[in-house]
C-alpha cells in the first residue's frame, strides 16, 4: 500500500493531522497503535476541550475526531507499526498483521505514556481517582483531599496545582529530599495545604469503584498508615512512545523526538512529529491537536515542493 501521508498514531494529534491532510485532498492513512484513540479513551469526563461546553466522554471526543477526519477521506487501519525505515524515499512501515505501508511523508503522533508505580489498583482506578494529570482531572477533587506521588519538578507543579483546588494535598515522596529545583521544592513548603511525607511508599490504593484511601509505608520504620484522600494523582515522570523511532529521528536525553523551533520537521526529511511524543511540557489534548494541525500543514508544503522540484527536473 501507497500513500502521500501515513500518521502514525490516533490521539488528538493524529486525527487533527489527518483532518487537515484529508481537507487538503491527501486522502491520508491512520493508523491507530496499539491504543486506538489514545489516552483519552482511558478518562472519564473532560471538561477543557474547547467547543464541548458541558464536558465530553473522553471516549467521545476521540470517537468524534475520528468520524470527522474520515468524513474528509482519511482511512483508519487498526494495526500497530513494529519497524520504519523513515530515510528512503518513499519511507517504509512494517505492521504487526504483516502488510508492508509505504509513504511520501509520515506524521508521527505516538503520543506519551505515563510512569505508573506498578500496582494492580491503579489499572481498577484509573479515571475513577487514579490519575497522571492534574490539569486534566483536578477540578473533578475540588474540596476533597488528594495525594500525589513524587519529588521532582512536575511532582511540585502538581501539588501546587491542585493546592488551589483541593482542600489538602498528600505528597509522597519515598527519599528524605526532593529531585526538584529548589525554587519549587519552597513553593511546596511555603503551601499551608500540601503536607510532605519523607521517605514514605505507596502500598495499595483503596476502593473498588473509586479512590477511598491510599496505605503508604515508611520505609525508614515499616510502619504503614492509610491517608484518606479521594484522588491519587502518579507523578513520577512520563515516557514517550519513541521505541521503533530510535536510531530513525533524532531524540531528546529523555527520548522525546526533537523538531525544529516553531515547527513539527524532525531531522529526516519528510518526517514530523506532533503530540505528546514531541511535548515534555504541556501534554494537553488541545496542546497535541494544535500541534497536529502544524504537521499536517508542513507535511503538505513538504509535498508541493517535491512535487514542484520533479516537474522543474522533469522527473515522473
Amino acid at each position: 500500500m501507497k500513500y502521500e501521508v501515513v500518521i502514525i498514531g490516533s490521539g488528538p494529534a493524529g486525527y487533527t493531522a489527518a483532518l487537515y491532510a484529508a481537507r487538503a485532498g491527501l486522502s491520508p492513512l491512520v493508523i491507530a497503535g496499539p491504543e486506538p484513540g489514545g489516552q483519552l479513551t482511558r478518562t472519564s469526563e473532560v471538561e477543557n476541550f474547547p467547543g464541548y461546553p458541558e464536558g465530553v466522554l473522553g471516549g467521545q471526543l476521540m470517537d468524534d475526531l475520528r468520524r470527522q477526519a474520515e468524513r474528509f477521506g482519511t482511512k483508519v487501519l487498526y494495526d500497530v507499526v513494529e519497524k520504519v525505515e523513515l530515510r528512503p524515499f518513499p519511507k517504509k512501515l512494517w505492521l504487526s498483521g504483516g502488510e508492508t505501508v509505504e509513504a511520501d511523508a509520515v506524521i508521527i503522533a505516538t503520543g506519551s505514556s505515563p510512569r505508573w508505580l506498578g500496582l494492580e489498583a491503579e489499572k481498577r482506578l484509573y479515571g475513577a481517582g487514579v490519575s497522571a494529570c492534574a490539569v486534566c482531572d483536578g477540578y473533578f477533587f475540588r474540596g476533597k483531599p488528594v495525594a500525589v506521588v513524587g519529588g521532582g519538578d512536575s511532582a511540585c507543579e502538581e501539588a501546587m496545582y491542585l493546592s488551589r483546588l483541593c482542600s489538602e494535598v498528600h505528597m509522597l515522596v519515598r527519599r528524605d529530599q526532593m529531585r526538584a529545583s529548589r525554587i519549587m521544592q519552597e513553593r511546596v513548603r511555603a503551601t499551608p495545604n500540601i503536607h510532605i511525607h519523607w521517605n514514605t511508599i505507596t502500598v495499595d490504593i483503596l476502593g473498588e469503584q473509586k479512590v477511598e484511601g491510599a496505605r503508604v509505608r515508611h520505609v525508614l520504620t515499616g510502619e504503614e498508615t492509610i491517608l484518606p484522600v479521594q484522588g491519587f494523582f502518579v507523578a513520577i515522570g512520563h515516557v514517550p512512545n519513541t521505541e521503533i523511532f530510535r536510531n530513525q529521528v533524532a531524540l531528546d536525553a529523555a527520548g522525546y523526538i526533537l523538531t525544529e523551533p516553531k515547527s513539527t520537521r524532525t531531522n529526516i526529511e519528510g518526517v514530523f512529529a506532533a503530540g505528546d511524543v514531541q511535548d515534555p511540557i504541556y501534554r494537553q489534548a488541545v496542546t497535541a491537536a494544535g500541534t497536529g494541525c502544524m504537521a499536517a500543514l508542513e507535511a503538505e508544503r513538504w509535498l508541493m515542493e517535491q512535487k514542484h522540484r520533479k516537474a522543474t527536473l522533469g522527473v515522473s
